[in-house]
């Protein structure tokens, strides 16, 4: 079952490999994102959404764990 299980794993991350792989290739058409003023240089549309996804990635659990402390910093723990 483990190995099983394993062989899964492989083939979820493969799929997610390739999925990125063709989104990269199918946007190459270049862009410059402003906002606030602030403008980019031209890239492929794909370097923003591929950074804007590892930004999240890192962000999110961050977040969740700052959450996470806070609540359990606020809830007393009752002993009986």
């Amino acid at each position: 079952m483990h190995g099983a299980k394993r062989i899964a794993l492989v083939l979820i991350v493969l799929l997610a490999i390739l999925g990125v792989v063709a989104f990269v290739l199918e946007n190459q058409q270049k862009v410059a994102l402003s906002f606030l003023g602030w403008s980019s240089i031209e890239m492929p549309v794909a370097v923003f959404v591929v950074l804007s996804l590892i930004g999240g990635l890192a962000f999110g659990p961050l977040l969740g764990g700052l959450v996470r402390s806070r609540r359990s910093k606020r809830r007393p723990t009752t002993r009986l």
